[in-house]
């Protein structure tokens, strides 16, 4: 079993010890619109007060770049709650955001038939 300070509370056979939304206080709308192609980094900026273990990873995983997916695939949280994570984080300035480069539609046909085909070439 891990300790509190060694990162996300998990215990090997029982999973994560501390619900996904006590991270969040129980808040599901994030202050900034973030989608899950997103990125965010550091700036370099502490926040002022004491956050929780998970803003403290996410902070140091933003270090370089990183999508709004990535942070929630590490931390092991869902996107919602990830979400909320990371705007508070841009709220006190320790992230900044960065919009998708490019504008995407998720039930466009050939982009779900692109992503098909490279998963096909995966297999």
């Amino acid at each position: 079993m891990t300790t509190a300070g060694d990162g996300p509370w998990l215990d090997d056979a029982a999973g994560r010890l501390v619900r996904p939304f006590t991270v969040s206080n129980g808040r599901t709308e994030p202050t900034n619109a973030l989608d899950l192609i997103s990125q965010v980094r550091a700036t370099g900026v502490a926040p002022l007060g004491y956050l929780g273990p998970e803003y403290a990873q996410a902070i140091d995983l933003c270090r370089g770049p990183l999508t709004v997916a990535e942070v929630a695939a590490h931390l092991r949280l869902p996107a919602a709650v990830t979400k909320v994570l990371l705007s508070d984080l841009v709220d006190c300035g320790a992230l900044t955001t960065k919009p998708p480069a490019f504008h995407y539609n998720p039930t466009d046909r050939s982009l779900l038939e692109a992503v098909l085909d490279g998963l096909r070439r995966q297999l």
